[in-house]
């Protein structure tokens, strides 16, 4: 991978700071993969993208990942500390077994792809009006369809979009197994009370929330650096975080 530079990873923060979500994954994942233009991000399965994004980061933070989260039980409510390893999360890639995701239940035989964002914004947007869970899981499917038959004939769009439950389920398992690391989700014993508590960790809000930390430093340097020695931004970018450091520390000492 090639380490994005100050300059492309503030021009990155501040384009986000204008989005939420999906946007900002979005745009970090660009940074992961500056070669690629945004519908072949899109696409990318959503186990890939996450490697993406567990590769930018040990590239611009290290391996080490510190998680805080509360114990679920509400009588302890414990704040649990641990810590992740990014480089054995982001040797989870997806595996598609040869000939693609194939599901065969009763008259059907399916074949699918695997999810990619802009699916998954796709099924957000159209399920504005979706109350029941497992149509939104129906809506998702059918925008992953390859090819499908039933009975022995092609189905036809609207028996695409109503998929049986059996069918939905096969996916979902089959997508899970060629995906791990689609969803990743943590299930941390306290060590307070022993109560198990489950969360999924969303690399992209993590790594946000890393480099919004990492962009407002970086500024605080610039303009202290610029009111000292009267250096510009670009100058100041140029110079490797150690001698930026060591220029701080003589500020602090004059």
């Amino acid at each position: 991978m090639t380490v994005t530079g100050p300059t492309e990873l503030l021009a990155t923060w501040e384009a986000g700071l204008a989005r939420q979500g999906s946007g900002r994954a979005l745009l970090l994942h660009r940074a992961a993969r500056p070669g690629a233009d945004t519908d072949a991000l899109l696409s990318v399965p959503l186990g890939e993208r996450a490697a993406d994004l567990f590769a930018l980061r040990r590239a611009l933070f290290g391996d080490r990942m510190q998680v805080t989260l509360d114990c679920a039980d509400a009588e302890c409510g414990a704040a649990m500390e641990f810590d992740l390893d990014a480089g054995e999360l982001g040797a989870v890639r997806p595996v598609v077994p040869e000939g693609g995701l194939r599901v065969t239940e009763g008259d059907w035989v399916v074949e699918f792809r695997l999810p990619g964002a802009a699916d998954l914004a796709a099924v957000a947007t159209e399920a504005t009006a979706v109350t029941d869970a497992t149509d939104a899981r129906r809506l998702l499917a059918a925008r992953c369809v390859v090819s499908a038959v039933r009975g022995g004939r092609v189905a036809t769009a609207a028996e695409v979009r109503r998929l049986p439950d059996p069918v939905l389920k096969r996916f979902a398992e089959a997508a899970e197994a060629a995906d791990p690391g689609a969803e990743l989700t943590l299930a941390i014993a306290c060590p307070e009370c022993g109560a198990a508590t489950s969360a999924e960790l969303d690399i992209a809000a993590y790594l946000w929330t890393e480099l919004d930390a990492w962009a407002r430093e970086v500024l605080l340097d610039v303009h202290l650096l610029a009111s000292a020695y009267g250096w510009s931004e670009p100058e100041i970018l140029a110079l490797s975080p150690q001698r930026r450091r060591y220029y701080l520390e003589l500020c602090a000492d004059a």
